[in-house]
């Protein structure tokens, strides 16, 4: 197949998720669901509208062009670790390998076993010479090439078992928010969008935000009220009574609204339910205490975008087609593949 064929398939598919019936996307999403109690209906129908917004044929297109990619004569077999941290996470690195010409080794994670085979199912009905370039494998052993993506931990393992092959291993990352105290409700509003999206399990969630006195706090609670309906899912309420309680017993202070708990703290990756924050003094101190973050943040909102190199808020989980995952740009490196 050349580039712009696979391109045509994957814009194909698109159409395909866009045009689901009320019933088949219901079948779906049951089926996702009792594979995983956090993949709700609403999260999903958020992660596949995501989808369709790679899934168009002329930004894939416009996404590709610079790269001048070519078919490659011998195509290398990637070996894919995916996550399962949000609905079809890991579609986008298959994405890549597959556009870029090569074939698809996919190692699923058991939190999102429905979602990547029945996008796979749906490619292969619209382009049928996919099906040779895309296996399902528990054990990924002799790939040319791996892309890997987990925890710290698991990234270790990773490193061990595929560092002497090309690759990129992905580590834990989570996103932050910067407040200044001038936003209005309506503006910090959109903030909760990035806070409990996916109930704050993606890595672009914002688990930290950065503030400039305790007003803003105060303020930010009484934003996010639209946002209480996190508390009726028996999981995320579950953690959030925990986290509560943990707080309670050894007398940590906190800000609380019902379903969202506030904690000052320098660490970064905050437990479900909970938002941690901490305070700056000016712009030059900002920067200190995000520069000194880099490698662990995926990415920074702000009021309208307005810190440099930051999304609006609301933005965070919505990336386009060139906002690679850790900053490492997936199709230079399956580009030079090619190459070898």
């Amino acid at each position: 197949m050349t580039i712009l064929e696979r391109i045509k398939a994957f814009g194909l598919l698109g159409d395909v998720i866009r045009n689901l019936s009320e019933d088949e996307f219901n079948d779906l999403a049951r089926r996702i669901e009792n594979n995983n109690n956090w993949f709700t209906p609403t999260q999903i129908k958020v992660a596949f509208e995501a989808l369709t917004e790679f899934l168009d044929e002329k930004k894939m297109i416009s996404w590709l062009k610079s790269y001048q990619l070519e078919t490659p004569d011998q195509p290398k077999n990637i070996g894919i670790m995916m996550a399962g941290n949000i609905p079809a996470v890991g579609f986008h690195d298959l994405l890549c390998v597959l556009v870029a010409g090569h074939r698809a080794s996919v190692k699923l994670s058991s939190s999102d076993a429905i979602s990547i085979k029945w996008l796979v199912d749906k490619l292969i009905q619209i382009e049928p010479r996919f099906e040779k370039e895309v296996t399902f494998e528990e054990m990924l052993k002799g790939k040319d090439a791996y892309i890997a993506t987990g925890s710290d931990n698991s990234a270790r393992y990773f490193d061990y078992y595929f560092g002497k092959y090309p690759h990129i291993i992905r580590r834990n990352r989570t996103s932050i928010g910067v407040i200044t105290g001038e936003e209005s409700q309506e503006q910090l509003s959109l903030l909760g969008e990035d806070i409990f999206q996916y109930f704050g399990l993606g890595c672009r969630n914002v688990s930290k935000i950065y503030v400039k006195d305790g007003k803003n706090l105060r303020d930010l609670l009484d934003s996010l009220e639209k946002y209480s309906y996190v508390a009726d899912h028996h999981k995320y309420h579950n953690n959030y009574e925990y986290n509560k309680s943990i707080f309670l017993v050894n007398k940590e202070p906190h800000l609380d609204n019902g379903f969202l708990l506030l904690k000052e703290s320098e660490e970064l990756v905050s437990p479900i339910g909970v938002l941690y924050y901490e305070y700056y003094q000016d712009k030059k101190d900002l920067e200190r205490k995000i520069k000194a973050l880099e490698d662990k943040v995926q990415c920074v909102v702000s009021n309208k975008g307005w810190y440099q190199e930051s999304l609006s808020f609301g933005n965070a989980q919505c990336p386009t087609l060139n906002d690679y995952a850790d900053g490492v740009d997936t199709i230079a490196f399956l580009k030079k593949l090619s190459a070898s």
